[in-house]
């Protein structure tokens, strides 16, 4: 069943609930997940300084940046699970802490058995802090906000990959008692994030009625909105929904399959960029830190444009397929040239596969019940995340084995391509027979 959507501008209180919600909810976020991120990929910057100083060669360190998502998979749709049972502010609170203590534990490893251990264990205590967010908007935020609100919140992947190098660089440079720069990198960073959760418990509230910065107006026209773009969707399902029923439903299939193809290509830059970097020529760790701050700051901006059109021009599936292709586009031409050219290439590729992630994620939300929205998410992340596992791992072993990762930069732009051409399958509610948006929208496809 459609209805015409009214704007949130047509209800005064709704309008002003929106504003506030961002403007409270959606600082926090983007510095919680430029924290996690940092705490995440770090290890980037420290692979020489690993094989120097413990004999971590490229083949296990692939391996240990991938065991992260290890861990993340197996533990991402309790986490949710939880998140829904404690409310986001505890469970929030409790995965920062926890990440925090073990990115900390990094600059204590002596060994490649180390390495992988606090890898996986960095996984198991971040899972669920992605699509927990995720699953939050759902709850505060109207359908036709979510896609801007994801590319704001994705741009704090961007950010980190812009300051992770500049501070890590920095902090690298730091010799004193008995520990070396990689090591109080690891525990400056780790610690930090322990710090900030304070912050966060007194900050974040679970549901919109516990917000004592909304007035009461303004939280019911805020619940009722979503509970009324909820009953629309529940109209569309000829059956109860459940996680168990989802599993077999070909569009969890297609979206797994798409986000697992874009996690695919992001890890696979993240975690040998600076090593590209390293290639040019004599550079410093604070220069590699620099340099390879370039490609997410022309993310940035290239994200929140193509959320903007995709939210004017309501096709999403075909804004991510346009993501994908300028993605494959960049890592194919990464590989025609010197060290250099392949740099700016991967900055070119930077702008896809960023804007793909960012456009993905409506797609799924608006497909999904809120009931067990939840958990499809965070299942959908961490099927998606397995590309961190895959891509590091492929490529320290094709390194280590041909002395290149050229095979591997031609499978990354394959997968862009068919990605792009799976997305057109997929749905953005139920019902939806080819994925196009209907003429007159319902507030769930909004």
């Amino acid at each position: 069943m459609s209805t015409i959507t009214s704007s949130p501008a047509g209800n005064g209180d709704l309008a002003t609930a929106i504003r506030k919600v961002k403007r409270h909810i959606m600082p926090l976020f983007i510095i919680m997940f430029i924290v996690n991120y940092i705490d995440r990929v770090n290890i980037g910057f420290v692979k020489g300084h690993l094989e120097t100083d413990l004999g971590i060669g490229t083949a296990a360190y692939g391996l240990g940046a991938g065991l992260f998502f290890i861990g993340y998979a197996i533990f991402e749709v309790p986490s949710n699970l939880m998140l829904q049972r404690v409310g986001a502010r505890a469970w929030l609170t409790r995965i920062m802490f926890t990440w925090g203590l073990v990115a900390a534990g990094m600059a204590f490893i002596q060994n490649e058995t180390h390495f992988y251990i606090m890898r996986f264990l960095l996984g198991v205590a971040e899972a669920g802090f992605f699509p927990g967010v995720i699953y939050y908007f759902t709850r505060w935020l109207p359908g036709s906000e979510r896609g801007k609100a994801i590319a704001l919140f994705l741009s704090g992947s961007a950010i980190a990959s812009i300051l992770s190098g500049p501070i890590s660089g920095a902090l690298l440079q730091i010799e004193g008692l008995g520990l070396h720069g990689w090591q109080w990198m690891f525990l400056i960073e780790g610690l930090f994030s322990c710090a900030l959760c304070a912050f966060v418990w007194f900050w974040l509230d679970s549901l919109p009625h516990d917000a004592k910065w909304l007035t009461r107006a303004e939280q019911d026209a805020l619940v009722a909105e979503i509970e009324q773009e909820q009953r629309e969707r529940e109209a569309a399902q000829t059956e109860k929904p459940s996680v168990f029923s989802l599993l077999k439903d070909r569009q969890i299939v297609l979206f797994c399959l798409v986000y697992f193809s874009i996690q695919l290509t992001i890890y696979a830059a993240t975690f040998w960029l600076p090593s590209i970097i390293r290639n040019m020529g004599d550079i410093s760790d604070f220069q590699v830190g620099l340099l390879n701050s370039v490609p997410w700051i022309i993310s940035i901006g290239a994200m929140y444009m193509f959320a903007s059109a995709s939210a004017r021009w309501k096709f999403q599936q075909a804004w991510v397929a346009v993501a994908l292709v300028v993605a494959a586009i960049g890592m194919f031409a990464s590989t025609t040239g010197g060290p250099v050219f392949a740099y700016v290439a991967i900055c070119f590729a930077a702008i896809g596969f960023k804007s793909a992630s960012s456009c993905f994620w409506p797609i799924p939300q608006g497909y999904l019940d809120a009931r067990i929205a939840a958990a499809v998410l965070a299942l959908i992340n961490s099927v998606g995340n397995l590309g961190g596992f895959v891509a590091p791992a492929t490529f320290g072993f094709l390194e280590q084995a041909t002395g290149s990762i050229e095979g591997g930069l031609y499978g990354l732009a394959c997968t862009s391509v068919l990605a792009a051409i799976v997305v057109f399958q997929t749905r953005t509610k139920p019902g939806a027979g080819d994925g196009h948006p209907p003429r007159i929208m319902s507030r769930a496809a909004a």
